[in-house]
């Protein structure tokens, strides 16, 4: 499995891309360095920093038929790619 997993795209980071920072979903064993460098491979940007942060898996019900099924959702890994000025990456080239 590779460094990158998919590109973060909610209305909270869609906001920060206007300040040129991108989120993405990574490996959880990647470190900082490693997520920088594959996305100036990948994307052919300048990357200023990277700030990283796991997010907890969330408590999941759901009523069924049958009855009450619960689960939980799997944690991961976030990171926020700052970028250099006047860079940016576009995710929805090529749909």
């Amino acid at each position: 499995m590779g460094i990158l997993i998919k590109p973060l795209i909610t209305e909270k980071v869609s906001k920060l891309n206007e300040q040129s920072m991108f989120g993405f979903v990574v490996n959880k064993d990647a470190n900082k360095i490693e997520i920088k460098k594959e996305v100036e491979k990948v994307y052919s940007v300048t990357v200023l920093s990277v700030n990283t942060m796991i997010t907890a898996g969330k408590q999941k019900t759901k009523y069924t038929k049958s009855g009450v099924m619960s689960g939980k959702s799997k944690s991961f890994k976030k990171a926020i790619v700052t970028l250099k000025e006047g860079e940016i990456i576009d995710f929805y080239n090529g749909i």
